[in-house]
């Protein structure tokens, strides 16, 4: 489990993540032309739920070829 460093809305937040699900994240957000901190702020604003915890499924959903384009 890595911890980072992120900026929401101009606030500091830590997110904890697998290391692999780190790598995974920065490959979409590559894809997308976006920072990976400009998709964790697009992942939060339509959240429901633990930000973690969404960033995993936005990641699973982008692998796996659904919604990979989408925030």
């Amino acid at each position: 489990m890595k911890k980072r460093s992120v900026l929401i809305a101009g606030h500091p937040t830590s997110v904890s993540l697998e290391e692999e699900f780190w790598d995974a994240l920065k490959s979409v957000a590559q894809a997308r032309g976006l920072s990976v901190n400009a998709l964790i702020e697009e992942i939060d604003q339509t959240r429901t739920g633990n930000l973690s915890s969404a960033i995993r499924v936005h990641v699973l959903k982008a692998v796996q070829g659904r919604g990979a384009g989408e925030g």
